[in-house]
This record gives structure tokens, sequence and C-alpha cells, in this order.
């Protein structure tokens, strides 16, 4: 079986899957690090699980 060249297709579609992957890495990461400072400020209180807050 010949080992054939890629079609210019699959350049183009890597390309754009590298993209959406950094994308959504850059998301989690800024979730994260918000998350982060949230939990650790200093007001920072668990709610009681029968406590309603409005």
């Amino acid at each position: 079986m010949p080992i054939r060249a890629e079609h210019e297709i699959h350049d183009r579609r890597r390309g754009r899957n590298v993209g959406v992957g950094l994308l959504l890495a850059g998301f989690v990461v800024l979730v994260m690090a918000l998350t982060v400072a949230k939990v650790t400020s200093d007001d920072f209180k668990v709610p009681n699980a029968g406590e309603v807050t409005n």
C-alpha cells in the first residue's frame, strides 16, 4: 500500500481544529482563573444548604 500525500483540505482542517482547540483551552483557563480568584477572596462564604439568597 503506497503512502499518499495528504490533500490540502486536511491541512486546512488541521489548522482550524488547532485554532478551535486553543480557543477552548483559553476559555477553560479563563474560567478557572476567575473561579480561583473568587474562591480565594476574603469575603467568600460557602452558602448553607437551607439558606435562600436573593
